[in-house]
């Protein structure tokens, strides 16, 4: 990623995503990242309120706190970025080796 496409991840946090057809599945509450080449590489994005409970550290408080939904964690290529203020989920992405992104992980 060049310098010309990076974009500051905060301005990603609580965005709402939405699908093809404009609804809304989720916002977007904690970024996976790995190291790669010397620089953190997005691998995921987490969504929903399981989501912010993992970005706030509070999984484990899951046990005691009312039934919250798992996080709907997208690959990176699942996420349509030319409008940062209106991130969307791409239909039928494909991550850079080819093959289809995880949609959803328990």
């Amino acid at each position: 990623m060049t310098r010309d496409t990076e974009l500051p991840l905060h301005r990603l946090l609580g965005r709402k995503v939405l699908d093809a057809d404009g609804r809304s599945i989720g916002r977007i509450e904690e970024i996976h990242a790995e190291p790669r080449n010397g620089e953190l590489v997005v691998t995921e994005w987490v969504l929903g309120a399981g989501g912010l409970l993992e970005r706030l550290g509070l999984v484990a408080m899951a046990r005691v706190l009312p039934p919250v939904r798992a996080p709907e964690v997208l690959d990176w290529a699942e996420l349509d970025l030319a409008d940062p203020e209106r991130p969307r989920r791409r239909p039928g992405a494909r991550t850079e080796d080819g093959h289809p992104p995880t949609a959803a992980r328990r």
